[in-house]
């Protein structure tokens, strides 16, 4: 047996499901019956553009939304297309139907451009029924000897359509709302609504109370929520700089400037519109407090959706408007398409250009931008390869000597392997210029170089380039010593014998386990000694502190070398001083300063040390001064 039929579909059973779950938000309704009426106005636009219908001199087109708190009704007014009592059969009492996609079909050799014809799925009108507990449309359609009709339903289910005293072209749609929704009669609410959702629709849109004590006055004030003509619409070459730090302000309620911005234009493969400003970060948690508001055909969809805006982007303020994206049927969230992984990796590439662009244009400005966008750029290169690739060569690192480098020009500066070679490329650096100042003066002394790497994402960053670019290595200051710093020994035999003596007194003298001693000549007389702490076990050790939240340095103390610098006055004398036994107590405390001064010029001195230090501290004054 073989059966073949369509599937029919009961209203009074869809319409629950469209009532309670097709929408996210409740408010939802105010955006898709504006909509409606925006489509309407340009529909009829359209025919009159192409010669189908007749329009009047100097008639403005609007849509306007009123309010009556003692009625309880809402009313949404457009002077748009209209309908024949037709129409209203086929787009209203079917649902799904779009009316939208019918009349794009139907004029699509004419037509031209479609982008300004928001409606696509035929349901937007049902959201009315959300908030209401009857509905009315009256109607007269823009059509010669066209006759004006009442279509009145409650809860959807069942209509009645009569005839219809309107004597003006377009539509008024009237919702008697139910008690649960009342909360839309306030102006306050209606109007933030529409200022969210509806801000940059391309029809004016007006908010009026339907009360005779306040409708003259508000006729006399008479203007439009919405903003017609959204600068990202324009063309980048229209645009002035002060158009586009009115627009951010206005927008984002943000009156600090933005750096600077990224104007999209493009038609193909997709149509995308948009500007993505670059904010002035106040401190570095701001790092994922961006806001980019995507927009299709101008109609709010939502903020910050990450199947189009990828994380790393997240810091940035923008509008984002495209016609192409494949948004589910209540126009609040995206279906799996793609084009949206396109559309990302072309905002990626965007900001990659511009970036590049500042870099090679404009150097000076992009170095004064880098200490707010440089935590942006180096976390998207971590979380996006593509992105690190497009950039890698625009990465740039502020040096000792306060100016800024590119890898590639700190290997210049200071003779690093070249591209090809085995040897890995050593790149030296300071994560706290107070703390490490010590080293930064002797890294100048001697006219070598070192970058500051200083924000909270710099530990994660470096190990990522290490691992991509398995060339480099990142050593900080104190980790090990450049081999510029190390001096000439005059003897080196009878300096071994002396280094083995020095190094036994002073392990003896701190009595310190854990703690490797060295002995080098430096080529300053200054300081007596510096602690080095492998580059490896300063990491984990910091990875530790931050993911353990306590002090976990203890636990890499084995790892710690102190460096004595046979080249101070007082170091080379220490061997003396321990052989005589009547100084033991001198030599000491002598050591027990100098290893502290190295502690402190390195990672600080925790507490119960710091208390014996100034205890030391006044026992040699009082040495000094013979007491």
């Amino acid at each position: 047996m073989q059966e073949k039929g369509s599937i029919s579909i009961h209203a009074e059973n869809i319409f629950p499901i469209i009532k309670k779950w097709l929408y996210s938000d409740k408010d939802i309704f105010v955006r898709e019956l504006i909509s409606n009426g925006v489509d309407a106005i340009n529909k009829l636009k359209r025919l009159i553009s192409i010669g189908e219908a007749e329009g009047v001199d100097g008639e403005k087109y609007e849509v306007t939304v009123s309010f009556n708190s003692d009625d309880k009704t809402l009313r949404f007014t457009d002077n748009g297309i209209g309908m024949t009592a037709e129409e209203v059969k086929k787009y209203i009492n079917q649902v799904a139907y779009s009316g939208a996609e019918e009349f794009l079909e139907k004029y699509k050799d004419k037509a031209g451009e479609d982008a300004d014809i928001i409606g696509h799925f035929g349901l937007g009108f049902y959201s009315a029924f959300m908030v209401s507990k009857k509905v009315e449309i009256d109607t007269l359609s823009w059509q010669p000897d066209a006759k004006a009709v009442k279509w009145v339903s409650e809860e959807g289910t069942e209509f009645e359509l009569t005839a219809s005293d309107k004597d003006a072209r377009g539509t008024v749609i009237t919702l008697y709302l139910d008690e649960e929704s009342e909360e839309f009669l306030s102006e306050y609410k209606l109007r933030d609504i529409i200022e969210k959702h509806c801000a940059f629709l391309p029809v004016e849109i007006y908010l009026e109370s339907e009360k005779e004590d306040t409708k003259d006055d508000e006729k006399k004030e008479r203007k439009p929520l919405n903003d017609v003509k959204p600068l990202w619409m324009k063309n980048p070459k229209d645009c002035t700089e002060e158009e586009y730090k009115e627009f951010y302000r206005k927008v984002f309620n943000d009156f600090n400037e933005p750096l600077f911005w990224i104007h999209l234009s493009v038609d193909y493969p997709f149509n995308l519109k948009g500007i993505l400003y670059f904010p002035k970060l106040r401190h570095e948690y701001e790092i994922n407090e961006g806001q980019i508001k995507l927009y299709n055909n101008q109609v709010f969809v939502a903020d910050n959706i990450k199947e189009i805006i990828p994380e790393f982007l997240m810091l940035l303020k923008g509008t984002i408007d495209c016609a192409d994206l494949p948004l589910n049927v209540s126009r609040s969230f995206l279906q799996k398409d793609s084009n949206v992984i396109k559309l990302s990796r072309h905002i990626t590439k965007k900001v990659a250009d511009k970036l590049t662009e500042l870099f090679n244009k404009e150097r000076d400005k992009y170095e004064g931008f880098w200490k707010d966008i440089s935590p942006f750029i180096k976390y998207g290169s971590i979380k996006d390869r593509n992105f690190y690739d497009k950039v890698k060569d625009i990465l740039i690192y502020k040096s000792i000597n306060d100016n800024y480098l590119t890898l590639n020009e700190y290997f210049e500066k200071v003779g690093g392997k070249k591209e090809g070679e085995s040897a890995e490329n050593k790149v030296f650096y300071a994560n706290d210029e107070k703390q490490q100042a010590q080293y930064i003066k002797l890294f100048k002394e001697q006219g070598l170089e070192a970058v500051i790497l200083d924000s909270m994402i710099d530990n994660h960053f470096i190990s990522y380039l290490e691992m991509y670019d398995g060339s480099i290595k990142f050593f900080r200051i104190d980790s090990d010593l450049s081999d510029d710093l190390k001096g000439d020994s005059p003897d080196e035999k009878d300096d071994k014998e002396n280094d083995e003596k020095l190094i036994e007194a002073v392990k003896k003298a701190l009595d310190m386990e854990k703690l490797q001693i060295k002995a080098e000549s430096l080529k300053m007389t200054e300081p007596q000694a510096v602690l080095l702490m492998p580059e490896h076990a300063r990491r984990m050790q910091e990875m530790s502190t931050v993911f353990g939240g306590e002090d976990m340095s203890a636990m890499f103390k084995g790892e710690e070398t102190l460096v004595l610098n046979k080249a101070n006055g007082l170091v080379k004398r220490l061997v003396d001083i321990a052989e005589n036994d009547e100084k033991k107590e001198e030599f000491d405390l002598i050591c027990k300063h100098i290893y502290d001064l190295a502690l402190m010029g390195s990672r600080g001195m925790e507490a119960d040390k710091l208390e014996g230090f100034l205890k030391r501290s006044g026992e040699i004054l009082e040495r000094l001064a013979g007491l």
